[in-house]
């Protein structure tokens, strides 16, 4: 077996998108698929080439057995995934829209992963791997996924594995805006890569300019901060070096869930290959434009002939 890159956990649900524009409570019919950034970053990877294993709970259910497999199906290590006899796997619903962002509508309260502890994943048992992705979202799942990421977080940095964060906020999972900014720039100084979008960086810094942003986690010891700024690319910020970099001309914008997620899949796996900062932050804009010209939160990732395809005959954008 391949050696393992990257490890990522997190939660993963059941989605079903809706058939048609309009109120979730309309809809008649639905499409199933699986939901969970980390899940969507183990995708994108894996279709790359990288070995990727994401570490989390499912339930001894319908919804945990179809994310089994559609990660087995993507080339997804699912060793470190465990089956909870008590509690079910959470879904979610989402809405189609022609413009704008869908409705999402969460059922995960007491799920599976949910309940994840320390105890189900003893440091000393971690796989071996070359990278470590994290998001905010396990850490606002409960007080014991909270604890679990942040004692892997540090047992793999002492390691020397490199990490990258994407804040990935959900506010309605807090008690409230001040533990969110407080617990989730915990884990973003930690980060060698940080990810955050440009109103996320607003939140998290109290800065309303990328500039600022930037220079916040580079003060506080990140390597390498890449700003997410929608269509108009993103900004990159090391210790010698900042430059904007434009993103790719998208023709139609069908789903923007997942855009981010594939934005992180970019520039991770260009960044394990060795290429620039530049270079992966180019990656991460044709990867994010493609994931938004298709339904669903992965399944317009591309594999690498697919990906070189489209950044050759991509235009980027003035």
């Amino acid at each position: 077996m391949s050696e393992l890159k990257v490890l990522t956990m997190g939660e993963a649900m059941a989605m079903f998108i809706a058939d048609e524009p309009g109120s979730l409570e309309d809809c008649l019919s639905y499409k199933r698929s699986v939901a969970g950034a980390e899940t969507n970053v183990a995708i994108g990877l894996s279709r790359l080439g990288i070995r990727t294993a994401w570490m989390s709970k499912v339930g001894n259910d319908s919804f945990g057995r179809m994310i089994m497999k559609t990660l087995t199906t993507e080339g997804v290590d699912v060793s470190n995934i465990l089956v909870d006899e008590l509690n079910p796997t959470g879904f979610q619903l989402k809405s189609k829209v022609e413009k704008g962002d869908p409705v999402v509508e969460y059922f995960r309260k007491n799920s599976s992963a949910s309940k994840i502890s320390l105890e189900d994943f003893p440091l000393e048992q971690l796989p071996l791997t070359q990278h470590l992705h994290l998001t905010g979202i396990p850490p606002a799942i409960s007080g014991s996924f909270r604890d679990l990421s942040w004692q892997v977080l540090n047992y793999l940095k002492l390691k020397d594995v490199t990490i990258s964060f994407d804040p990935n906020l959900r506010p309605t999972l807090w008690s409230n805006e001040r533990e969110m900014i407080n617990v989730v720039n915990q884990f973003a100084e930690k980060a060698d890569w940080l990810l955050p979008g440009i109103q996320e960086g607003e939140i998290l810094t109290g800065y309303s300019n990328k500039e600022d942003i930037a220079s916040y986690y580079l003060e506080r010891g990140v390597k390498l901060v890449v700003i997410k700024l929608g269509e108009e690319g993103a900004y990159l910020a090391t210790e010698n070096e900042r430059k904007q970099v434009p993103g790719f001309t998208v023709t139609k914008v069908v789903d923007t869930v997942g855009a981010g997620d594939g934005f992180a899949v970019g520039v991770i796996s260009a960044l394990l290959e060795g290429l620039s900062y530049e270079e992966a932050v180019v990656r991460g804009n044709a990867i994010g434009a493609k994931a938004v010209m298709s339904s669903g939160d992965h399944e317009g990732f591309p594999n690498m002939v697919e990906l070189e395809h489209f950044m050759k005959k991509g235009v980027l954008q003035s």
